[in-house]
Order: structure tokens, then sequence, then C-alpha cells
């Protein structure tokens, strides 16, 4: 029997959107606010996946030559997470773009009755900047960021609230991301799990994750209704 496809669940960068020109844009931003050498983009596209928090926390062990334990440490830290929202706000919609076919794709998922969600470890404020700058708020039922719930993916509890919440069960729903985190978030909810070719995956190949499929580009989302 034919399962019927009720729910598809989004990450975000690298997966809908191409951030990463202004993601390394605001931490260098913040990086010369502090007197340090900045970072190249290639180096911030492999910091991508884990929130930005953690993303200037390796951005800063790798131009201060500290240790990841005595950044945490470091009793400036939070001034410059306060820094780095700051920038990184001002900067949200900015240099960021939809990848192809995302605008066609969703809207004939939304004409076909999908409920759609996204689930990112960006923290909310630059999660709703980013969605609102390319008008993509009405798209989504549900909008999971890395600080909405006490965990973060790869844990599975931001999936299973967007299929409580929205009334689909695993075997229903899919995951699509662009990142061995995504694909582990997927697989700890036991969903299906598509990753886009053209993301951050922290510089290891897509296959070692083990996804369902990996799709050439977003166009192929839409062979999900046949």
């Amino acid at each position: 029997m034919t399962i019927k496809l009720k729910l598809i669940i989004f990450d975000l960068d690298g997966t809908l959107i191409e951030t990463v020109s202004e993601i390394a844009d605001a931490t260098n931003d913040t990086l010369r606010a502090l007197g340090l050498a900045e970072v190249s983009e290639s180096r911030v596209r492999n910091l991508i996946g884990h929130g930005t928090r953690e993303l200037l926390i390796n951005a800063l062990v790798f131009v201060k030559q500290w240790s990841v334990e005595k950044i945490r440490e470091w009793s400036e830290l939070q001034e410059v997470y306060r820094l780095f929202d700051d920038f990184y706000l001002a900067r949200c919609g900015k240099r960021s773009y939809l990848y192809p076919d995302v605008l066609d794709v969703l809207n004939q998922l939304r004409n076909a009755g999908i409920k759609m969600a996204i689930v990112t470890n960006k923290e909310s404020r630059f999660t709703q900047a980013v969605i609102n700058a390319h008008q993509l708020e009405h798209y989504f039922d549900v909008v999971i960021s890395g600080d909405t719930l006490s965990t973060k993916k790869p844990d599975p509890q931001g999936i299973n609230l967007c299929l409580q919440t929205l009334g689909a069960k695993p075997e229903e729903a899919i995951f699509i991301g662009d990142s061995s985190v995504d694909a582990k978030t997927a697989q700890n909810a036991g969903l299906r799990v598509w990753l886009m070719p053209y993301g951050y995956n922290m510089g290891a190949p897509l296959e070692d994750s083990s996804p369902d499929h990996i799709a050439k580009g977003f166009k192929e989302i839409a062979n999900l209704l046949d």
C-alpha cells in the first residue's frame, strides 16, 4: 500500500537559502571590532550547521589559536555574542538568496495540500529575519529554530514537534536538508531524508551520511508529489 505524503520538513541554510556570504560578513564584522584577523568565506561555509554561536566559537578558535574550552570560558564571550547578534541582524537578507526552483516547488507543494515546516539550528531571531527577507513566512505551518526547544538537531525533538503539531506520522513525512546533521536528525526521528548537493556539510561527502537520496537540485522535490 502506498503511504500518502502529508508533511515535508526543511532545513533552512544551505537547503532553501544560500546564506554563507552574509554570515561570513557578520563574522568578520565581529572579528574586526575585536581587532582580530578575518576568516575566509570558505572557512565559514565549513563551520555552518550547529547554529551561529557554535560557528562564532570555532571562528575564534581559528583566529586566536585557543582551544574550544578556553574560548567557552573567555570572560568576553557574552559581549562577543552580543556584537555578532547586532551585526548579523543587520546583515540578514542583504546577500542571501533562494536557491533555483525553491519558490516554484514550494508553490507546487502548497497547491497540492502538503504541509510544510522548517527545523533549523539557526537562532529564532535570525531565522525569522531571513525568512521574512525572502518572503517565505506564509509557506510554513511550523518553524522550529535552534533556541525554540531545549535541544537542537541532531536531536529529533524538533521533528517530533512538527509531526505532533501537524498531525503526521513519520512514514507520512520526509526531511529535506543538506548535511550530516540533517541526515542524522531525520534518521533519529524515523523519517526518510533527502539531501541537497549545494549546501553546507562541513567539508564531508554527503554519501557518508547514508541519506535516502541525494538530489541534483531543488526541482527534484516536486517528484515527491508523484
